[in-house]
């Protein structure tokens, strides 16, 4: 498969167009499952994989860094560690521990660099806003690590725009290492906010966008035709709100689309943020190979103008 790169923010870094998700990796796929998942992905040319410290502290006996881990064995197992950029995040509760201060950032890399069995991070993430620390100190501890030649570039994920400006500012006033990336929730149903809001802070200041939930929890899969059809999902009670009007009239774009040029509603979707301006990759998760081959095709699918504007007009307010 013959992918455009495109550019990490002013990292110098690059990535395929569509970022491979660990929040599954030793959570709803095994070890074995997950490592032929990153070996596929790769092999099929892509090479961004996402994860965080925290994957998956959420189910039943885990206490987070298993997804790390996991990419980790695989990393030492695969000899692949050169033809992959591995990002992950810090902030999040872990552990009893969360926030940005200095002293969590210095300790929580430490383990991610140790569970991935790495040297570097290539895109260190804060996996959300800590209002109660300056911006400044956080940013001054990514310096040191990015120095240090421990993290590479970093990220902001869940960040609001005026916090996300503001780091912007205080990077180039102090001549500090900037953001490069953005991590927002993004899709066909979920988008007014990062467009109204987000989107302008990322063209102003050149980040390059990585989108979270781009299929909104599977809802934009179009396997779930009705509410009934979520009964016994993980995700059930979160894909509720998405069954109003407005979510069937994208369901039906989706389908019209997706038959006039032959692709499936999940492709069409990842396309459809693929072509949104700023975009660099957008993020899809996957428990089988099949399931990935499926969805990396939307690398391929080109949406013309008058798709756009239908998928554009069907999820309009």
């Amino acid at each position: 498969m013959s992918l455009e790169k495109r550019p990490l923010g002013r990292s110098g870094m690059s990535a395929a167009p569509l970022a491979l998700g660990g929040n599954v990796f030793g959570w709803t796929a095994d070890e074995n499952t997950s490592f032929a998942i990153l070996d596929r992905f790769v092999d099929l040319g892509f090479n961004l994989v996402d994860t965080a410290n925290v994957y998956s502290a959420w189910a039943d006996g885990h206490t987070g860094g298993e997804s790390e881990t996991i990419i980790g064995k695989w990393l030492e197992k695969s000899g692949k560690r050169d033809r992959v950029l591995i990002a992950t995040k810090v902030g999040l509760p872990l552990q009893g521990e969360q926030g940005l201060k200095p002293a969590q950032i210095e300790k929580h890399v430490e383990a991610s660099l140790k569970r991935l069995r790495t040297d570097r991070i290539d895109l260190y993430q804060t996996h959300k806003d800590d209002p109660e620390t300056p911006v400044e100190e956080s940013l001054e501890a990514l310096a040191r690590l990015v120095k240090a030649g421990k993290v590479r570039a970093i990220g902001a994920s869940q960040y609001g725009p005026e916090r996300l400006r503001e780091s912007m500012e205080a990077s180039k006033r102090l001549g500090l290492p900037r953001y490069e990336t953005l991590q927002p929730e993004l899709n066909l149903y979920d988008r007014a906010n990062f467009q109204s809001k987000l989107q302008p802070v990322a063209q102003e200041f050149g980040l390059a966008v990585i989108p979270f939930f781009g299929l909104a929890k599977g809802f934009l899969s179009g396997k779930y035709r009705k509410l009934a059809d979520t009964e016994g999902r993980p995700r059930a009670a979160g894909l509720k709100r998405y069954f109003d009007d407005r979510g069937m009239r994208i369901l039906a774009a989706l389908d019209a689309v997706g038959q006039r040029i032959g692709a499936t509603p999940a492709q069409v979707s990842i396309a459809w943020i693929m072509a949104q301006p700023t975009v660099a990759a957008p993020i899809v998760s996957a428990t089988s190979v099949a399931q990935l081959d499926e969805i990396a095709k939307a690398a391929q699918v080109k949406l013309d103008r008058e798709a756009l504007a239908e998928l554009d007009g069907a999820s309009a307010g």
